[in-house]
């Protein structure tokens, strides 16, 4: 992205005090904007959000402080700065209550303007700085998933990159950890977020029907086959496809799933007639997809066409103090459902949590939260109210691994996933530029919303400011490379 000077929009209804304030800044590096209403300000802030807002609060066509509001309001990254007459200290005061940045009072000299304005450029710039921070390395949310551990925040950036391409995914994890949340979180980030959502876990399926129920069957295709069967590739069609454990497919379904991605054409048991169909593949196992190639248990071929941009799960023993998070998001939760009064746990439960490895993570930790909450009545789960092979200390044996622990890949760096990610095929096309996806997302984000930056933001769990600034950012781009707005 190109850098800006910091804008500064001067609302001031006297022209002469206006450039008079102009003239203080307009050597200090600040592209300086001015406006004499309160609908000119207002318009002027439509067109390109400033850095600085230094406002007036008598206007003839309007209260300052509702512009200061709005700006609040709307959480704008912007830092306003009331300049008053002395008989308006109280109301300056009252604005610095609902979020003004400083007040300057009338008649004031360039310095004092000039340091005022600096600080609130500097305030600014801090801001933006701890949102990116907090949006990029310390969510503790997204879409479904619960944590803010640095070991999440790898699988969080590339479900949000590659969410809304048509690349394929492939979700690697230890059972329990959510790679069925990674499928729900792509599908709702994705533009295909109005269709259909379809989950075949082939280990659920007997091997023999697996094949109908991703491909489908008409009537007397089998024995008991006593009616069409769309199919789950079918179903999905202008959606997304989940094959959730595809480690369990056979190698003779397995080439007919290559052939499906392949050609994007189903054709059901018992039927001549191919159909077409469009839909996104995330696939997950919870087996080490390499080694089952080296076995000879999945066909390689198979596994790179699949393999487009991978997303490991960390388990939950290695995501820090997430485990406290989950455990409270599911106590309020079962609490709310179940009629309990349960706020919290005791100090003493707390450790225990954290001291165990979880070997079952996510989903053991929910049905553990569970079996408190229906077994037992109180304000606190006290350290007695848990299993007991989690508040029975270890006494320094090593933490037990989880059975499929062994069979599960080392955790790609980020850099090499968010690499393998930019530069792998998703069917026929390249994933684009990353800028190029968050803009996409953005934009599809606000028309969505009505035009609203705070709901877009909301539905994408950043801050408004994040929008405010990308928006800027875009608009020096467009202007520095001829776009039109």
């Amino acid at each position: 992205m190109s850098q800006r000077q910091p804008r500064v929009l001067i609302v001031e209804d006297s022209i002469a005090l206006a450039e008079t304030y102009a003239a203080y800044l307009d050597s200090n590096g600040y592209e300086v904007v001015l406006a004499a209403t309160g609908q000119e300000a207002l318009s002027r802030i439509g067109a390109g959000i400033p850095d600085v807002v230094v406002l007036d609060v008598h206007l003839p066509d309007m209260d300052g402080l509702d512009i200061l509001r709005r700006i609040k309001a709307e959480k704008m990254p912007s830092e306003v700065v009331v300049i008053t007459a002395q008989a308006s200290v109280k109301l300056a005061v009252d604005a610095m209550r609902q979020g003004a940045f400083d007040f300057v009072m009338k008649p004031f000299n360039a310095e004092r303007l000039r340091v005022t304005v600096r600080n609130a450029v500097e305030r600014a710039k801090t801001a933006a700085v701890i949102d990116d921070m907090q949006e990029t390395f310390g969510r503790e949310r997204f879409v479904g998933f619960i944590g803010n551990s640095l070991a999440m925040q790898p699988a969080y950036r590339i479900l949000q990159s590659a969410a809304p391409t048509n690349a394929t995914v492939f979700v690697t994890g230890e059972s329990g950890t959510g790679k069925e949340l990674c499928a729900e979180a792509l599908h709702k980030l994705s533009k295909r977020a109005n269709g259909p959502l379809v989950t075949i876990n082939c280990a659920a399926i007997p091997k023999d029907m697996l094949e109908s129920e991703i491909f489908g069957h008409i009537k007397g295709a089998y024995t008991g086959a006593t009616a069409d069967r769309k199919g789950a590739a079918l179903q999905a069609d202008g959606g997304t496809l989940f094959l959730d454990e595809i480690g369990e497919m056979d190698l003779t379904l397995q080439a007919k799933m290559l052939r499906f991605l392949q050609t994007k054409q189903v054709q059901r048991l018992g039927e001549d007639l191919p159909r077409a169909t469009d839909v996104r593949i995330v696939c997950a196992t919870n087996r080490d997809p390499m080694a089952e190639v080296a076995a000879g248990r999945f066909r390689e071929d198979l596994f790179y066409r699949l393999h487009v941009v991978p997303v490991e799960l960390p388990p939950l023993r290695n995501r820090d103090d997430d485990v406290l998070l989950i455990a409270r998001h599911f106590l309020a939760q079962f609490s709310a459902e179940d009629g309990r009064s349960f706020k919290g746990f005791t100090p003493e439960a707390e450790q225990a949590l954290l001291a165990y490895p979880w070997p079952g993570n996510v989903r053991q930790l929910q049905n553990v939260v569970r079996n408190v909450v229906v077994l037992n009545e109180a304000e606190r789960v006290g350290i007695e109210m848990l299993p007991k092979e989690i508040r029975v200390p270890r006494g320094g044996e090593a933490p037990a691994a989880s059975p499929t622990a062994a069979a599960v890949p080392a955790a790609a760096s980020p850099a090499t996933a968010v690499a393998d990610a930019t530069v792998a095929e998703a069917g026929d096309e390249f994933i684009r530029p990353l800028e190029a996806v968050i803009r996409q997302t953005i934009e599809t984000a606000i028309a969505r919303s009505g035009g609203s930056i705070p709901r877009a933001a909301a539905a994408l769990e950043v801050s408004p400011s994040t929008i405010y600034r990308r928006m800027e950012a875009w608009k020096a781009d467009d202007a520095v490379n001829g776009r039109p707005d």
